[in-house]
């Protein structure tokens, strides 16, 4: 058996913290029953469970490593017709990203129909470590460099402290590559910090996710997850 809010979760309708606060609000039923406690464990695929008056269908946990090429947005649909990530699987479960990049970036997005897995690895305090390489405009000082790394301030709050590297420069195009080491995930972070201390972001990957990349795959390519690398994210996050 398993707790109510996590077979919520695992069915992909929401978060499991979010999924708790429908349980106290009374908008779940259990084989016809409202329930409002969350220590309430049902068996799935037997225990009928409701959301909002509709019954939940919980569908087997999968997990995808995609490898997302730019002009591609981070999300299930786009009312402009675009292409989406979930473009590039074909399976039958809702699947959707875990957290986003620009429609302007590249690299490793993970895909899932687990939403406690999902939140647990988005959420900061985990401090899930994401490695971007960013081609950028000029050559960064090491004073300018130090304020990433300290943490830097944006118009929504100071960013935590970040590793930073220069990778190379191109004096004749006045230009660098430079790896930047995050664990938050604000909307279009790497690029404001850049902005930040004066140099715009030409090009951006995100090189890693974890200890994951997309090493052997090529721009829209996809891969399952193996099980032990779900185990270890998932003892990553809550370390």
């Amino acid at each position: 058996m398993e707790r109510l809010q996590k077979v919520i979760s695992q069915a992909g309708i929401t978060s499991r913290r979010k999924a708790e606060d429908l349980i106290v609000e009374g908008k779940v039923k259990v084989n016809g029953q409202v329930v409002r406690e969350l220590g309430v464990k049902v068996t799935p695929n037997k225990d009928k469970v409701e959301v909002n008056g509709v019954p939940i269908d919980r569908e087997e946990p999968v997990y995808f490593l995609l490898y997302k090429p730019t002009g591609v947005i981070s999300s299930v649909n786009d009312d402009k017709g675009r292409t989406v990530v979930t473009d590039f699987l074909e399976v039958e479960q809702r699947v959707y990203p875990v957290g986003r990049l620009d429609y302007d970036t590249s690299g490793v997005i993970l895909l899932t129909n687990d939403g406690e897995f999902a939140n647990i690895l988005m959420h900061p305090k985990h401090k899930v470590h994401k490695v971007y390489i960013a081609k950028v405009e000029g050559i960064p000082l090491r004073e300018e460099l130090k304020k990433l790394q300290y943490g830097i301030h944006l118009e929504d709050g100071k960013t935590a402290p970040a590793n930073v590297k220069v990778l190379s420069v191109d004096k004749k195009k006045n230009t660098s590559i430079v790896q930047l080491t995050i664990h938050e995930g604000r909307n279009r972070q790497v690029r404001r910090m850049f902005e930040a201390i004066g140099h715009p972001v030409q090009k951006l990957k995100r090189e890693q996710f974890a200890f994951l990349t997309a090493k052997g795959l090529n721009p829209g390519d996809v891969r399952k997850l193996t099980p032990f690398e779900v185990k270890q994210l998932r003892e990553l996050a809550v370390t």
